[in-house]
């Protein structure tokens, strides 16, 4: 399964009233047997979001969110997806696929695609916008 930045986000923003079901989610993540994923994006997005002080109130350092990342990385349920070399020809598949994905949902569409070329369905996320990808099951960690 891979874990999508908003998930990462409210599970380390305490004020949210997604705070503990995101932490709890990433929590059994950290030590479960199957294995859990993040992108390069994903990671990237989620210091950009918790270190940026219009968004988050009790914003972080860059510092803080690599110490973060570092820490979940480094648990044993976790690694990262890198492209491949069929990365390429599978865009090309999944845009053929959904000629209808443009604009902000092709950042959504590139964690899709590195999903598909490792042969990985589930994705922990609140956001809608994966929904569009008939090949993934979206898994909501509120519900």
């Amino acid at each position: 399964m891979v874990f999508d930045t908003n998930v990462l986000v409210y599970s380390v923003h305490q004020q949210s009233e997604f705070h503990g079901a995101c932490l709890r989610k990433i929590e059994h993540a950290r030590t479960a047997e199957t294995p859990s994923y993040l992108t390069w994006n994903i990671c990237y997005e989620f210091l950009r979001v918790t270190t940026h002080q219009r968004i988050l109130p009790n914003h972080w350092t860059p510092a803080e969110g690599l110490e973060f990342l570092g820490r979940l990385l480094a648990s044993p349920g976790f690694s990262l997806l890198l492209p491949t070399e069929k990365h390429l020809a599978t865009l090309t598949e999944v845009a053929a696929e959904i000629p209808s994905v443009r604009g902000n949902v092709v950042h959504d569409m590139h964690t899709a695609v590195l999903m598909r070329e490792h042969g990985i369905s589930q994705i922990c996320t609140m956001d809608s916008d994966f929904r569009r990808f008939p090949f993934l099951e979206v898994i909501d960690p509120t519900q």
